[in-house]
């Protein structure tokens, strides 16, 4: 089996073939692997893993809302998913803005509860502070007194110094709040950062123009052919399934800043029951608790308009996702128009050929031209159905026009010998054509018609017409171009004469004239009947007399042969009653050839030749 196997392939094809294999495996495999490349957005990654659109680094703030809206809008076809779209851009927006208020809310409060390393950094930021604004006020004294004093010399030197000495803490303050903000103890100057990246890029977005589109009804009957309807079937499909995950991205967010909300209520309880036991002895930590019970109460509020922001949000989703199942109908129901008018055109195309069978199948049609024509009919039915299903499926090309006459023009070009002798088949099925049987001549070859196609005619070569008839056993195939660009003799017509002739040999002694006498009216004898037709024809068939005093009458001939007198005996005939002539001839000639001569005499046979 192995050997038969490497017979026919080869061993380079079986590799090959194998090489082949693998790789549509491999790529299968793949393929597979990475299916959800294609229904997940990108940046759906769970809570807390939300990606800037900048960077792609891990953000503070959870952009999420504000990703799902902007990249679904960009995925919006119809106006209303526009609207929806917009909609949802504008809760995302709210909710993300919301986002960054409670992150610099909660930044602030982590440093009330700050432990350590980061509880020593914040003193010592908070003592720089002080510092910084304790510089600030001398150098804003300085000033005043700068411009009020009439001697500038030691004013000028004591505020330069006051500004150095601000400058030097200020540098002091930014590297003891970096290393702050190292320790954990304070994001907020990171939030501004990615708060105001946010912004930058939410300007650019509105700045560019919203794209005008149609409503849903209007979209769907653009896609006129059966492919593009299919397109935007899968198109929906996918849509509906991207809404469907930003819908419940929106409900868990909910869930979740709703458990949040829930926390932050049980920490502010459990603070203010601890303040309560504590008293007020100390003020500096009830001013910190009030602080902390502020900005708790503050977040709670933040965290009740996220939450209802997100059930907004996920309303919109959801009309959206009905949106699109309402589209998803309309193209479902253009896609079954086109199915059904691909049904109609198949039903015409059987009733056509059915009705080509019948017109074919008249008795007054040849057997063998029936054939022809029913196939020729189920050719053109077939190929106009199968053009008018392509329409329906990929429809009418933008440029049809263009398109048409470059082909037309191609296929001219390559194809004319075929087209020429596509229409020299009906020249050939017309009126004084070609028939199965008839004797014909075309291109210098002499033939019986064996077989008429669409392109080509085939003949069973006879030799030469003044020669013999009889077939040389070969076939010779014609393109019917000839038909048109040639010219072709039928000699089995009706009103078709050809000229024959038979030769032999006498002996020169004897009664020679006397015989070939007889033998001339011999030959009159036999083919009178098609003489007076033929001339009858000849000179019916000449309107301005051409051919009036032709005559087809037969004609002896003599000529000197190496054994007596050679006879070149020529008749008009039909090449269907040919052989019949020519048998009947001979056998006259042969039983004149072998009758005693009767006494006559010989002096008025030479007149006659």
């Amino acid at each position: 089996m192995a050997s038969t196997s490497s017979g026919i392939f080869g061993k380079v094809r079986v590799w090959l073939l194998l090489g082949l294999l693998g790789s549509l495996v491999l790529c299968l495999a793949i393929s597979w692997d990475t299916r959800d490349a294609m229904v997940h957005l990108p940046f759906l990654t769970g809570p807390g893993k939300a990606v800037s659109s900048g960077g792609g680094q891990n953000t503070l703030v959870d952009l999420r809302p504000w990703q799902t809206a902007q990249s679904l809008a960009a995925l919006a076809v119809t106006a209303e998913e526009t609207e929806y779209a917009r909609a949802a851009e504008r809760n995302a927006d709210h909710e993300v803005d919301q986002a960054f208020a409670a992150a610099l809310r909660e930044a602030g409060m982590k440093r009330y509860a700050l432990t350590g390393d980061a509880l020593a950094l914040s003193q010592k930021a908070a003592r720089i502070q002080q510092t910084v604004n304790d510089d600030q006020a001398r150098v804003d004294l300085l000033t005043k007194a700068a411009k009020a004093s009439v001697a500038s010399g030691d004013g000028a030197s004591d505020l330069d110094v006051a500004k150095a000495q601000l400058g030097l803490d200020t540098d002091e303050l930014a590297d003891a709040q970096q290393d702050l903000a190292r320790a954990g103890g304070d994001d907020r100057e990171r939030i501004q950062q990615e708060l105001a990246a946010h912004e930058a890029s939410m300007k650019e977005y509105d700045a560019q123009a919203a794209s005008q589109t149609d409503v849903a009804v209007v979209s769907a009957n653009k896609h006129g052919s059966l492919y593009g309807r299919l397109g935007a079937w899968l198109d929906q499909r996918t849509r509906s399934q991207l809404v469907q995950q930003a819908m419940e991205q929106a409900n868990a967010d909910a869930a979740a800043l709703t458990a949040k909300h829930q926390a932050t209520e049980k920490m502010a309880s459990a603070a203010e029951a601890a303040g309560a036991q504590a008293g007020s002895a100390d003020k500096t930590v009830t001013l910190a608790a009030l602080k902390d019970s502020s900005a708790r109460s503050q977040l709670l509020a933040i965290y009740d308009d996220r939450i209802e922001t997100n059930k907004q949000l996920a309303g919109v989703y959801q009309k959206w996702a009905a949106q699109l199942a309402l589209q998803h109908r309309i193209v479902l129901h253009l896609i079954l128009q086109s199915f059904a008018l691909i049904a109609f055109i198949l039903i015409c195309i059987l009733l056509l050929d059915a009705l080509a069978v019948h017109y074919v199948e008249r008795p007054s049609l040849d057997r063998r031209r029936a054939h022809t024509l029913r196939v020729v009919f189920k050719l053109g039915i077939q190929l106009t159905g199968v053009v008018f299903i392509l329409l329906v499926i990929f429809g009418v090309p933008s440029q049809m026009p263009t398109i048409l006459g470059f082909t037309t023009a191609g296929l001219a070009v390559v194809m004319q010998d075929f087209i020429i002798a596509f229409f020299g088949w009906f020249v050939l099925m017309g009126k004084g054509g070609i028939h199965i049987g008839d004797r014909v001549e075309i291109n210098g070859v002499a033939g019986e018609a064996v077989e008429i196609g669409l392109f080509r005619t085939a003949l069973l070569e006879t030799g030469n017409w003044t020669d013999k008839g009889y077939p040389t056993g070969r076939r010779i195939t014609f393109l019917n171009s000839f038909a048109i660009k040639g010219q072709y003799f039928n000699f089995s017509s009706s009103s078709q004469w050809m000229w024959d002739e038979i030769r032999f040999g006498i002996p020169a002694d004897g009664d020679a004239y006397g015989l070939i006498e007889r033998i001339h009216k011999a030959v009159i004898e036999e083919t009178k009947e098609d003489t007076r037709v033929a001339e009858a024809e000849w000179k019916g068939g000449s309107k301005k007399g051409g051919l009036g005093h032709s005559s087809a009458a037969p004609a002896v001939e003599m000529r000197p042969g190496a054994a007596g007198i050679d006879i070149v005996v020529r008749y008009v005939t039909r090449a269907s009653d040919r052989p019949g002539i020519r048998n009947r001839l001979y056998e006259r000639v042969v039983g004149l050839l072998h009758k005693p001569p009767e006494p006559s005499g010989a002096s008025s046979v030479a007149s006659s030749f």
